[in-house]
């Protein structure tokens, strides 16, 4: 039997998000006016650690929509916290969460749909955002948040440690597996049972989802239902499995991975403890002040088939039913994500990396989730001067963007995910096949689904 660590996880957000209510008073979704005058105090949520670009994109709102005062709560989201203040009021007018939240709140009505605050102010959100922007935050055919950010993932590569190995770029390619399980093993290097470099890294429990989709698969249908044991997600738990074992194990692996400053100058490129590794594109940024110690480059993650393929991630605005001031919220959510906001906070990063001598000059960009202020940041603000790894990482960041792929949403999409890397992560220790893993997951995840489904309906 599989751990139910995770699984037990998930059962308790579950009892958290099937809460339901719009208390507290303030505006019914129904009525909310999004063409209104934006007036009056605004408040909001879940705006922690505001950097260079978020302060710009702050300053930007507060100057488009003088008259409000905006009241800002610096805390992290916190999803129990959400569901309560829902029920018992309190609740700000905006809150800002992960998009893999969006769903389920859209179907225990816990926030407004906003197809009429897009209407309100002629944004059509379908050319504005990336379609598997759009899709990450539609339920029921209608869009429940504002998005922002769309980190998508890739290969960055160690060119020191590949060419060691003899290893090539192509050997990547998930269209020959042989040849990406043969590279992963010629990059690894161990010292008796344990490991000292770490030839390929898929990030295998994390990105457990992205990888299913990558084999055909995916964990959730058009419905938002689950959809763990499909048999193209087995197939891609035990491409995983197997990837782990030439490496010295998950366990093994997982574990050296964990030990490795990413952030520091202990990083796995600067040090040469990894041959490649899936990351998001916001690392690239991290190894800048490391860009003379390294040399990097980067690759598309592919479909079997050998596509270019990404997938989304990032976070969102939502306005929960009952806020106080919808008309402010909606235009003040959509002004942090103008592409006058973005260039705000494209300017405000250049600054940062002229004045930070640490950064060596890199700008590796702003990936917004719209692609028109992406494709404008791209040209007019990315660049690596002398650094040629660099730049070829941010082409090849820039250009899979446009090739992702939804993860999908769905009523119990939290339930969901803890289901699955519970699942993979039973799987990858031994502790049971990819298949009664993903199958056991799968009832569980149903379960919840079914649950949820009741508590909307009713």
């Amino acid at each position: 039997m599989r751990s139910r660590l995770g699984a037990a996880g998930a059962a308790a957000a579950a009892t958290a998000l099937l809460l339901t209510g719009c208390g507290g008073g303030g505006t019914p979704a129904a009525e909310a006016d999004f063409g209104a005058e934006p007036t009056g105090t605004l408040s909001g949520w879940g705006f922690e650690n505001t950097d260079d670009v978020g302060q710009a994109r702050l300053d930007h709102a507060a100057g488009a929509l003088e008259g409000v005062t905006v009241e800002l709560d610096q805390t992290a989201f916190d999803a129990q916290k959400f569901t309560t203040l829902s029920v018992s009021g309190g609740m700000a007018d905006v809150v800002q969460m992960d998009r893999q939240f969006v769903p389920t709140y859209a179907a225990q009505g816990l926030i407004m749909p906003l197809d009429a605050c897009f209407e309100a102010n002629d944004l059509d959100p379908q050319s504005h955002w990336y379609p598997q922007v759009t899709s990450d935050i539609t339920y029921q055919d209608q869009i429940w948040a504002v998005p922002q950010f769309y980190q998508p993932p890739a290969i960055l590569t160690n060119a020191r440690v590949m060419e060691e190995a003899g290893v090539s770029a192509e050997d990547l390619d998930l269209s020959d597996q042989e040849a990406m399980i043969a590279a992963a093993e010629a990059m690894t290097v161990m010292e008796g049972n344990s490991v000292t470099r770490v030839g390929f890294d898929p990030q295998g429990v994390p990105k457990a989802n992205q990888w299913m989709l990558a084999f055909g698969g995916g964990t959730v249908d058009e419905e938002g239902a689950p959809t763990l044991d499909r048999a193209e997600n087995v197939e891609a738990v035990e491409f995983l499995q197997e990837l782990y074992e030439v490496q010295g194990g998950y366990a093994e692996v997982s574990g050296f991975v964990d030990s490795i400053d990413i952030f520091g100058d202990g990083n796995s490129y600067a040090n040469d403890t990894v041959g490649a590794a899936v990351f998001d594109q916001w690392y690239l940024n991290v190894l800048t002040p490391y860009a003379d110690d390294v040399e990097i480059g980067a690759i598309p993650m592919t479909t079997t088939e050998g596509e270019p393929f990404s997938a989304t991630g990032g976070s969102a605005f939502v306005i929960p039913a009952g806020a106080q001031n919808p008309a402010a919220a909606c235009a003040w959510a959509l002004e942090l994500t103008s592409e006058e906001a973005w260039t705000a906070a494209a300017d405000a990063r250049a600054a940062t990396t002229e004045e930070d001598e640490g950064r060596n000059g890199i700008n590796t960009g702003l990936f917004t989730g719209s692609p028109a202020a992406d494709e404008m940041i791209r040209d007019e603000y990315a660049a690596a001067d002398g650094y040629e790894g660099f730049e070829q990482a941010i082409d090849v960041y820039y250009d899979v963007a446009a090739e992702g792929a939804s993860l999908g949403g769905s009523a119990a999409g939290q339930q969901i995910r803890g289901e699955l890397e519970s699942a993979v992560t039973s799987a990858l220790l031994g502790e049971s096949s990819p298949a009664d893993a993903l199958a056991e997951a799968q009832q569980a995840a149903m379960s919840a689904y079914e649950q949820a489904a009741d508590v909307n309906e009713g």
